[in-house]
C-alpha cells in the first residue's frame, strides 16, 4: 500500500466510532487512505470523524445483524471499487467468570468477538484477493495469548480470534493476503476503565496502536507479521 503508483488504498474498519477504532481511522485518513467506517450508530461516526466525503464513508454495522455486514461490504465495494484492508476492531469485553452460568452473555461474546469478524473476513476475501496484497488486521488481546483472570468468556473468544487469524494466514497466503493479530494489554479506552492495576497514562495509547496497524498493513508481502504483542507493563509471555 506504500506503492506510489497504486490507487488510494481502501480500508474497512469496524467499531471505528471510538477508542482504538477511532484512532485507527484517524491515522489512516491522515495518511491518505480511503476509509469505510462501520459502527452500530452512524451518527457517532460523524461526531468522531466529521461528515462523509470522497474518501470517507459511514455505514451501519451491527454484529448481531448479519445483513448489516454484507450491506456494508457491498456498499464499500460499490463506492470505492476496491477493498485493500479489513481491520476487525469491534469487540466486547462483557465479563463472564468461570463460575458463572450465563449462556446469553457467552453467546453475545462469541457473536461480537468471533462470528462477526469471521463474517467480515469471508465477505471481504474476494476483494482482498483481487488487489494482490490484501491485509487483514484483527485487534485481539494479550488475553488471547495468556490468562491473568477468570473472565473465561472474553479469554476464550480472544484465543478463538487468534485461531481465526492463523487460519486466514494459512488459507490465503498464496493469494497475497497477509493477516495479523495485534494483541495489546491495557489500552487507555473505556474498555479498560474498570481496572486500577495500571494508570491511564501508563496504558498503551490508542494512537500508538493505530500507528502499529498502519505499519503492519504497509509492510510488503515478503515481511508479514503474524502476531504483534504489545505490552504496557513487564510480564512473562511464555
Amino acid at each position: 500500500m506504500a506503492d506510489v503508483n497504486r490507487p488510494k488504498a481502501v480500508a474497512l474498519i469496524s467499531g471505528s466510532n471510538r477508542g482504538i477504532g477511532a484512532a485507527i481511522a484517524s491515522e489512516l485518513i491522515e495518511h491518505g487512505y480511503a476509509v469505510s467506517l462501520g459502527a452500530r450508530r452512524t451518527d457517532e461516526l460523524e461526531a468522531a470523524h466529521g461528515p462523509e466525503d470522497d474518501s470517507r464513508m459511514h455505514a451501519e454495522f451491527d454484529a448481531f445483524r448479519p445483513e448489516t455486514a454484507k450491506r456494508w461490504v457491498d456498499m464499500t465495494a460499490d463506492r470505492f471499487g476496491r477493498i485493500d484492508a479489513l481491520i476487525n476492531n469491534a469487540g466486547s469485553a462483557e465479563r463472564v467468570r468461570l463460575d458463572e452460568d450465563n449462556e446469553e452473555a457467552l453467546d453475545r461474546l462469541w457473536t461480537v468477538n468471533v462470528k462477526a469478524p469471521l463474517r467480515l473476513v469471508r465477505l471481504c476475501l474476494p476483494h482482498l484477493e483481487r488487489c494482490g496484497r490484501g491485509r487483514i488486521v484483527n485487534i485481539a488481546s494479550l488475553s488471547g495469548k495468556r490468562v491473568r483472570n477468570s473472565f473465561v468468556g472474553y479469554n476464550m473468544t480472544k484465543f478463538a480470534m487468534m485461531g481465526l487469524t492463523h487460519t486466514v494466514r494459512h488459507a490465503t497466503w498464496d493469494s497475497g493476503i497477509r493477516a495479523t493479530a495485534i494483541c495489546p494489554g491495557f489500552v487507555n479506552t473505556r474498555m479498560s476503565s474498570y481496572t486500577d492495576k495500571v494508570k491511564p497514562d501508563e496504558m498503551i495509547q490508542p494512537e500508538t496502536l493505530a500507528t502499529l496497524v498502519r505499519t503492519t498493513i504497509e509492510l510488503p508481502n515478503t515481511a508479514a507479521v503474524a502476531e504483534l504483542l504489545v505490552n504496557c507493563r513487564r510480564e512473562d509471555m511464555v
